[in-house]
């Protein structure tokens, strides 16, 4: 892999001017017209002569302000794990010191896609375009995201109204909110469960449309009298219905990991296309989104997020090897669903927002960093150009970013009966450390898949949450989870493919689970060495 690397100047290095000049030549390995004022990041592919050997990505980010800002160049051979030094380079490590996990990953000449919100956020006059309470579709609505968004709606029946639900199975639950939200229109996804729901429904007096199976879901998400979908389906299946949402113009509060991490490339320009805004409805990207407010263009330098570090921050990395499930369960902090609670514990759920970071705010991956806060207080932080930090605070409610998502840019009163304020001087002290990137691997992975781009970031995903599934049915070991990861990211490599269509973006998904699931069955893994 060939990178780029910030270094200090040296009294004796070259020029901007100089670097500038020679950057054309790089380009000579493609045919790609090149403009070196246009572009903040470009990758290049290798010569043919290096093809089977090295796998080769170029990052140019050249602040031509900064004078100070030099890029370096160095190789990773991934046959022989060593680094090389290119004639003329200057060479230094990650800013954050990582072990280089750096598999290579052949990607073309591109532009990335552009960003949700390019290191600001400001919002539109004239967007307001409905009467009273706002409408907004909610798909997953009795998963957490869907629940949680049903009672601030429940709370402020004079901000929003529900149009449409979609559920997956739990017809019992859907069918309570039915009577409860009154919508228009209602979705299950589990076809065979139609009957049963229009049974639950029977005696009521208000009967709405209802559409079984997916396509029910994507008529939900593109219900013509919502302004806001709530997208809250776990997993690639919430990639569909959300890009129908996009194509219908609908704004998207976003609450489902995958549409960006394996759909980036492809949701990204649709977004732009259409105009829609994507409003981050986890707390990490929420707490960013909320400190970029009104920020100048360029203000933005760093984004930093924090991580509790999860049930095993406090344990040595020796005991690791003994983790078993309901260990990985008890997270500290917050009450979350089985798959996100371990994701926390193996970091991979970090991991998984660097690339969503990069997305949204379309900051370089050397910009973008973790710290361990076991509070869980500060949510994240972005430090700007004259180095000042700004942070967002609250307590660990899951309802705060889900509700900003549904007013922005507005800032609704809540009640301190059911929603507590914070009290920093109870709290007494904030705590930081940096994260163990041996007790980690999940970000070394993390970022070398965002690095390749494409449909890598997916396949991350996708392998995870097989692996974490197959952890929590306890078929593999937790050590094991980072391994199927691994090597079903390096199968991937070859097959990588940098600006995908929706469909390959969902094979690949199905093809990175039927992978890591054969990892398990055949190849006898033992827990990897960390």
């Amino acid at each position: 892999m060939l990178i780029l690397k910030s270094t200090e100047q040296k009294k004796d290095a070259p020029k901007l001017q100089s670097i500038n000049s020679w950057i054309p030549l790089l380009f000579s390995l493609s045919s790609f017209p090149f403009d070196p004022s246009y572009f903040h990041k470009i990758h290049i592919n290798p010569p043919k002569e290096h093809t089977h050997t090295l796998s080769l990505s170029l990052e140019m980010a050249l602040k031509l302000s900064l004078h100070s800002d030099i890029r370096g160049i160095s190789l990773f051979d991934s046959t022989r794990g060593s680094f090389h030094q290119q004639r003329g380079g200057i060479i230094s490590s990650r800013k954050e010191k990582r072990r280089s996990y750096f598999r290579g990953a052949c990607c073309s000449v591109q532009q990335g896609p552009p960003p949700a919100w390019p290191g600001r956020a400001v919002a539109e006059e004239g967007r307001r375009s409905w009467e009273g309470p706002k409408p907004i579709s909610i798909v997953g609505s009795t998963g957490s995201i869907g629940t949680q968004t049903l009672d601030i709606v429940a709370e402020h029946p004079d901000k929003f109204r529900v149009v449409a639900l979609a559920a997956g199975s739990n017809v019992t639950l859907l069918a309570d909110q039915v009577k409860t939200f009154k919508p228009q229109l209602v979705a299950v996804r589990n076809e065979s469960l139609v009957d049963e729901l229009k049974e639950a429904l029977r005696d009521l007096e208000y009967k709405p449309e209802i559409i079984p199976g997916e396509q029910g879901v994507i008529e939900v998400a593109r219900h013509p009298d919502a302004v806001s979908v709530v997208t809250g389906i776990v997993g690639c299946a919430g990639l569909k219905p959300t890009v129908a949402a996009i194509e219908a113009g609908k704004d998207i509060a976003l609450a489902n990991k995958e549409t960006l991490i394996a759909g980036g490339p492809f949701v990204l320009p649709l977004a732009q296309k259409h105009k829609v805004k994507i409003l981050p409805a986890d707390s990490e990207h929420s707490a960013i989104f909320q400190c970029i407010q009104g920020l100048p263009e360029g203000a933005l330098r760093r984004i930093i997020l924090t991580a509790s570090g999860g049930a095993f921050r406090d344990w040595p990395v020796e005991k690791l090897k003994e983790v078993k499930v309901a260990d990985a369960l008890k997270h500290p902090n917050w009450n979350m669903g089985k798959k996100i609670t371990v994701d926390s514990a193996t970091l991979f759920n970090k991991g998984l927002e660097v690339i969503e970071a990069h997305y949204l705010y379309g900051a370089d991956y050397d910009d973008i960093e973790i710290v361990i806060h076991p509070q869980s207080i500060i949510h994240s932080m972005i430090e700007t150009q004259d180095s000042s930090v700004l942070a967002q605070l609250g307590w660990a409610d899951m309802r705060l970013p889900i509700l900003y998502t549904m007013s922005w840019p507005e800032r609704i009163y809540c009640s301190e009966i059911t929603w507590p304020r914070l009290d920093l001087c109870k709290l007494g002290s904030l705590t930081f450390k940096a994260p163990d990137n041996v007790k980690y691997p999940s970000m070394d992975l993390a970022y070398s898949a965002g690095r390749a781009g494409g449909t890598m970031t997916g396949v991350l995903s996708a392998a995870n949450e097989k692996a974490v599934e197959l952890f929590i049915d306890e078929k593999i070991s937790y050590l094991d989870i980072f391994k199927v990861v691994e090597l079903t990211c390096d199968a991937h490599r070859k097959d990588l493919v940098t600006s995908p269509s929706l469909e390959e973006i969902i094979h690949y998904d199905l093809w990175a689970r039927k992978f890591a699931s054969g990892l398990q069955l055949a190849s006898g893994l033992s827990p990897v060495s960390v």
